[in-house]
C-alpha cells in the first residue's frame, strides 16, 4: 500500500476518537491525538492544561481579544507549532490524526481522507453516560460546550466548521455500526483507496 494519512474530525460524544483508535489498530498505524497538544505545549512551555483550554476557548478569544493580544498570540503560536507537526507527520508516516484542523493543514496532500465522525443527538448522549461515566445533565452540557468550542476553533483556523461536506470525504454515522464495525468499514475504503 502506498502511505496515506487520514483526518478525522468528529461530534462529542460520537465515539470518534475509539473508531480513530480501533480504525489505527485494524490498519497498523500510528494514531495522534492528544499527544500533539502535549508535544506543542512543552515546546513553548506551556502546562498542558493550558493549551487545551486554549484551544477549547478559540470563539471567546476571537471574540474577546484584538489580534495580537498575549493570550491570541500563545494561541496562534500554539496552532502553528501543531500545523508543523502534523505536516512532517503526514511526510514521514501513514497515520491517522484526531481533529487540530488536519484536514485544512493537509488540504493539498494528495494522500489524505478527510472523515467526520457524527451521531444522533441522543445517541451521543447515550455513549457520554455509558462510555464517559457522566450522569445526563453533564452529558447535554458537554455536547454543547465541547461542539461549541471545536465549531470555533475549526471556524477559526480553518475557515469553515468541521462538519462541512465541502471539505469532507467521508461522513459516517457512528450509531449505525457501533466503534468496531463503523472501524471496520472505514479501513476497508482507506484499504481500497490506497492499494
Amino acid at each position: 500500500m502506498q502511505k496515506y494519512v487520514i483526518s478525522i474530525s468528529r461530534q462529542f460524544g460520537s465515539l470518534g476518537r475509539p473508531i480513530a483508535k480501533k480504525l489505527a489498530e485494524l490498519l497498523e498505524i500510528e494514531y495522534y491525538d492528544r499527544d500533539i497538544v502535549e508535544k506543542a505545549s512543552k515546546v513553548h512551555n506551556i502546562p498542558l492544561k493550558e493549551a487545551s483550554n486554549l484551544e477549547e476557548s478559540a470563539k471567546y478569544l476571537f471574540m474577546s481579544f484584538p489580534l495580537g493580544s498575549g493570550t491570541t498570540a500563545t494561541q496562534d503560536a500554539l496552532f502553528k507549532t501543531e500545523s508543523e507537526m502534523i505536516k512532517k507527520l503526514a511526510v514521514k508516516e501513514s497515520c491517522i490524526i484526531v481533529g487540530r484542523c488536519a484536514d485544512a493543514i493537509l488540504e493539498d496532500c494528495d494522500h489524505l481522507i478527510r472523515i467526520f465522525i457524527y451521531a444522533p443527538y441522543e445517541d451521543r448522549i447515550v455513549n457520554c453516560v455509558n462510555d464517559l461515566g457522566m450522569d445526563t445533565k453533564a452529558a447535554k452540557r458537554m455536547i454543547r460546550d465541547v461542539d461549541k468550542a471545536r465549531d470555533a476553533y475549526h471556524m477559526r483556523y480553518a475557515g469553515y466548521l468541521p462538519n462541512d461536506m465541502n471539505h469532507m470525504d467521508l461522513m459516517v454515522n457512528s450509531a449505525t455500526l457501533g466503534v468496531d464495525m463503523t472501524a471496520r468499514l472505514l479501513a476497508e475504503v482507506v484499504r481500497d483507496k490506497f492499494s
